[in-house]
């Protein structure tokens, strides 16, 4: 294994051009003749717009023009799309809500697009903008998918069978049940979304050529839905580029107002068009993300072992269907069984309307909130059954005779083994001697807890979806990769050159990566669900083989051999069993030369190849906690983090701890610290980092990640993926190591995200209570 290929812990090749400032980020572009957008923001919650005066603002200095929904309409642009749709219930039907690019007679949310001006400097733009007289006429507002009625209802989502779950309940010896919320939350990525928006007139045979460069995840996808949905016109009429992007985290997938009024603008005006949001207006504007309120019930037999689950969960869509805002709702009802042996489940979705921002996929798209549910009422279980929490998770474990295991939902689990990462995490985390912990922490007048959740999630694209590469090599021996991924900050140059290197042995500086620029990558799914290596690598991987395979042929036609006997490593092409070699730039050579190649062979060497996955990957794992808790104050702090995990092939350790610590202080903000909190009016009253407490690097302890390498089936590289498992490990396990240090006062539950205060008030009322 060479010291740049799979498996190893190399350098990040993104870092040295971003610490030194050589990145291109979004809002590095500045094209001559460069114009500046600004977008005027709903103040209301609800509310009709009576009138909106555009007067003023069109003539202040700098101003180039001004849109409002009037001009989209006679322009023939209509609303953005959901590209994804539910399968409602029997009976239901899908009611979307569309996003307006700018809203015509109603506002629906604080942050709703009203007008889009253009103006020589962006100082001009939003000075015009708020020069815009917009006459409204409030209207009640609706804040939290509990308070929304039958006419907020987007859709209905059921799976399993009702009537032999409720069978089942009524035959068990144990019934738990438990109401719990998962709070929304704010993307926050490092970089603010933006847009910068070109058209040539001439391009495409005179039929026009647009141009968006953006920080989306997903380019091909966004250049089909802006070309087949909002500007009528050819694919090939539409170009999306994508530089570096400062975190997506799934927020960043979907199409948004500002993008297509940046293209329409610069169409208008022949002129170059940026947007960029600010701080403040991505908290009003950037899809938010979870927002569940669940009631779990779980029955149990005289053994504790699982006789059915059911599930009803109210899932806030927000104001409007974004674009993949369906997904997460019923998205993990599918992993429901978790890693247990659960017969039978039962789960209903009511999506609903709110006045609020819109929420799309963030980070684990539904699979998180769905394993805080079962990880929580797993402890809630094992406390109202007077049985040791970790024995209740063994006993209803998946035996690892049982595998390939089909679950009740449908899925095909490859190989796990749940009890051996359990019992290697345990021993990371010294659970037997967490008790000699607990007291040491009282006698400092503190709350000592610790909390487990287990983890299994469904990743790696699965069927239905592929990913495909192209590989050029030049005449030096390079390679060049065009991928259809999209890095967002995973460090895809890195991980794609170590896969080459481990075919080719080739050094870094001859390996490009080309990812994000639909004019030469015309395909491509894009970056998501923790499929960028299983999907795009698989591809990589694919197209490799059949390069060597084709090396191996001409190489085999130089030396007199059988292809049978070809050889390839360390660069070098050799007959089995003799010392005869050619070089793989030699064969390179060669392989351009007609007169070299064996009969019927093509010249060249470049490849595509599309890997399309027979089935999902199953990364597993389990996460463990300690806190210490204040009860005069109830100050929390997480004093103790350990995670075991199986992510199958590890092909640079380095960016896979990054992704999970990155992950894990996601989730553990979620858990005691962002509170995207409104108003009953719907004005964000965390609209701010002064507001919006985000993790700091004070708030973590040393977050620790051991790897258990099981090589995944369903993919060329044995890689599972690991995007998620972070993000949705440590909710459930920091809330179960809380509400174990509050055991003494017999709290059940405390809600996301448990901050002192919440954590203060519980501890009181449980004082009255005693």
């Amino acid at each position: 294994m060479g010291e740049f290929g799979i498996s190893q812990p190399v350098l990040r090749r993104e870092d040295d051009k971003l610490l030194r400032g050589a990145g291109c980020f979004i809002d590095d572009l500045a094209p001559d003749g460069l114009a500046h957008g600004h977008v005027l923001r709903a103040p209301h919650a609800h509310a009709r717009i009576t009138a909106i005066d555009v007067t003023q603002a069109n003539a202040m200095p700098g101003v180039l023009l001004v849109y409002t929904a009037a001009d989209l309409a006679a322009a023939g642009i209509g609303a953005i799309q959901p590209v994804a749709l539910p399968s409602p219930r029997e009976g239901n039907e899908f009611q979307s809500r569309e996003q307006p690019i700018l809203a015509a007679d109603t506002v629906q949310y604080v942050g709703d697009s009203v007008a889009f001006v253009v103006a020589e400097t962006p100082a001009q733009a939003q000075d015009a903008a708020e020069a815009i007289i917009v006459e409204y006429e409030p209207l009640a507002a609706v804040i939290g998918c509990d308070k929304a009625g039958a006419d907020e209802l987007s859709f209905e989502w059921e799976m399993g069978d009702r009537s032999t779950v409720e069978e089942a309940f009524a035959a068990a010896r144990h019934h738990v049940s438990l109401d719990l919320i998962n709070n929304r939350v704010v993307l926050a990525a490092i970089e603010t979304r933006g847009a910068l928006a070109e058209y040539d007139p001439d391009g495409c045979e005179g039929r026009g050529k647009y141009t968006l460069t953006t920080t989306t995840q997903m380019p091909n996808p966004m250049r089909e839905q802006l070309a087949d949905q909002i500007l009528g016109v050819a694919r090939e009429q539409v170009r999306v580029l994508v530089h570096e992007v400062g975190g997506g985290f799934g927020g960043k997938n979907s199409l948004f107002p500002e993008y297509p009024l940046c293209l329409l603008a610069a169409r208008q005006l022949g002129r170059a068009v940026k947007w960029i949001g600010q701080r403040g207006d991505a908290f009003v504007t950037d899809f938010h993300g979870r927002d569940n309120i669940m009631r779990a019930e779980m029955a149990f037999d005289d053994e504790c072992h699982f006789l059915a689950i059911r599930v009803a969960s109210q899932a806030d869509m927000g104001a409007y269907a974004a674009g993949r805002g369906v997904v997460s709702p019923v998205n993990g009802m599918i992993m429901l069984s978790n890693c247990y042996r659960i017969p039978l489940m039962y789960a209903e979705v009511w999506a609903r309307y709110t006045n609020t921002v819109p929420t799309d996929p963030y980070r684990g798209a539904g699979r998180p909130e769905v394993l805080f549910m079962i990880e929580r009422m797993m402890d809630v279980a094992a406390d109202q059954m007077k049985i040791d929490r970790v024995e209740l998770r063994r006993r209803n474990l998946i035996p690892p005779e049982d595998f390939p295991y089909a679950s009740p939902t449908g899925l095909n689990y490859d190989a796990c083994d749940f009890a051996t990462v359990i019992d290697g995490a345990m021993q990371q985390a010294d659970w037997p001697g967490f008790e000699a912990r607990r007291r040491e922490a009282k006698a400092r007048g503190r709350l000592r807890g610790i909390g487990m959740a287990n983890y299994i999630e469904r990743c790696g694209g699965g069927a239905g979806l592929s990913e495909a590469a192209r590989l050029e090599i030049d005449d030096g021996g390079g390679v060049t990769v065009y991928s259809g991924s999209m890095a967002n900050g995973q460090a895809h140059e890195t991980a794609f050159s170590q896969i080459l290197n481990h075919y080719f042995d080739l050094p870094f500086e001859k390996i490009r990566v080309i990812e994000g620029d639909t004019d030469i990558i015309h395909t491509g799914t894009g970056t998501g669900g923790s499929w960028s290596l299983t999907l795009g690598g698989g591809a990589i991987s694919l197209a490799s083989e059949q390069v060597i395979e084709k090396a191996k042929r001409i190489a085999a036609h130089l030396l007199e051999a059988a292809a049978a006997d070809m050889e390839f490593a360390d660069g070098q092409f050799s007959v089995a069993g003799t010392d005869l070699t050619v070089a793989w730039t030699a064969v390179v050579q060669a392989s351009r030369d007609p007169a070299k190649l064996p009969e019927g062979e093509q010249p060249g060497l470049d490849t595509e190849a599309r890997f399309i996955p027979d089935n999902f990957t199953y990364p597993y794992g389990c996460h463990i906690a300690e806190v210490e808790v204040d009860p005069e104050t109830g100050a929390i702090e997480l004093v103790a983090y350990n995670c075991l995990h199986d992510f199958g092939v590890v092909v640079n350790p380095l960016l896979l701890a990054g992704q999970v610590q990155g992950g894990l202080a996601q989730g553990i903000g979620q858990a005691l610290m962002e509170h995207t909190a409104y108003g009953d009016d719907g004005q964000l009253l965390a609209g701010s980092f002064m507001d919006y407490h985000l993790p700091r690097a004070a708030n973590l302890p040393d977050l620790n990640f051991l790897a258990q390498v099981t090589p995944s089936p369903q993919n060329p590289l044995g890689i599972k993926g690991c995007g998620e498992a972070g993000a949705a490990g440590s909710p459930p396990t920091v809330i179960n190591a809380l509400v174990d240090a509050l055991r003494d006062y017999e709290i059940r539950h405390i809600d996301m995200p448990a901050t002192p205060q919440r954590v203060w008030a519980a501890i009181q009322a449980a004082d009255r209570k005693g």
